[in-house]
C-alpha cells in the first residue's frame, strides 16, 4: 500500500508514472516499484522502491537504540547498492521506512518534494503533511496486522 500511496501522490502532483515498469529489471530479475515517464530531475526519470523494516528486530536494534532511523537507513543502503545499475541511468530513491515511524533521508527529501509538488497543484500548502500522514497510518495499519497475526497464533 505505501507503494500505491507514492504513486497516487505522483499522479496527484501531474506526474505521469507507472508500477513496476516493464524492462527496467535488476541483474536478478526483479524490478524496482515505480518510474515517473517524465524527467523528475536533471533530466532524468525517477525510480523508487519501498521497503519497510522492523524497527525493532533484533537485527535492528545495536543500531536503533543509538541512532533515530538508523534501520530505515541501513535498508536504504541496501536498496541503493541493488539498484545500483539503474541508478547510472534514472534517479533511483529507495524509500525506507521504520515500523515506529523513521524514514531514510533520501525518502523524506523525496517526499517533501512530492509534497510541494501537489501543493504548487492544489494550491494547499498541507499537503506534505497529509501524504506524510497517509503513509504514516499505512504503517499502522501493518504493523496492527502483524500484532494481530502474533496474538492469533497465540491465542491457538
Amino acid at each position: 500500500m505505501l507503494n500505491e500511496i507514492v504513486y497516487r501522490a505522483l499522479i496527484r502532483a501531474d506526474i505521469p508514472a507507472t508500477r513496476e515498469p516493464v524492462g527496467l529489471n535488476r541483474s536478478d530479475g526483479k524490478r524496482p516499484d515505480g518510474l515517473t515517464l517524465i524527467p523528475w530531475s536533471r533530466g532524468r526519470m525517477l525510480t523508487w522502491d519501498v521497503t519497510v523494516t522492523d524497527t525493532l528486530a533484533a537485527s535492528n536494534l545495536h543500531n536503533t537504540v543509538y541512532m533515530t532511523g538508523a534501520a530505515a537507513e541501513a535498508s536504504a543502503a541496501a536498496k541503493s547498492r541493488k539498484y545500483i545499475n539503474i541508478a547510472a541511468t534514472y534517479l533511483f530513491v529507495p524509500l525506507a521506512f521504520e515500523t515506529l515511524g523513521p524514514i531514510c533521508s533520501e525518502g523524506r527529501v523525496f517526499l517533501s518534494d512530492l509534497g510541494r509538488r501537489i501543493a504548487a497543484k492544489s494550491c494547499d500548502p498541507r499537503e506534505t503533511s497529509f501524504l506524510l500522514q497517509r503513509i504514516s497510518i499505512e504503517i499502522q495499519r501493518g504493523n496492527a496486522s502483524s500484532i494481530r497475526a502474533t496474538v492469533v497464533k497465540a491465542l491457538d
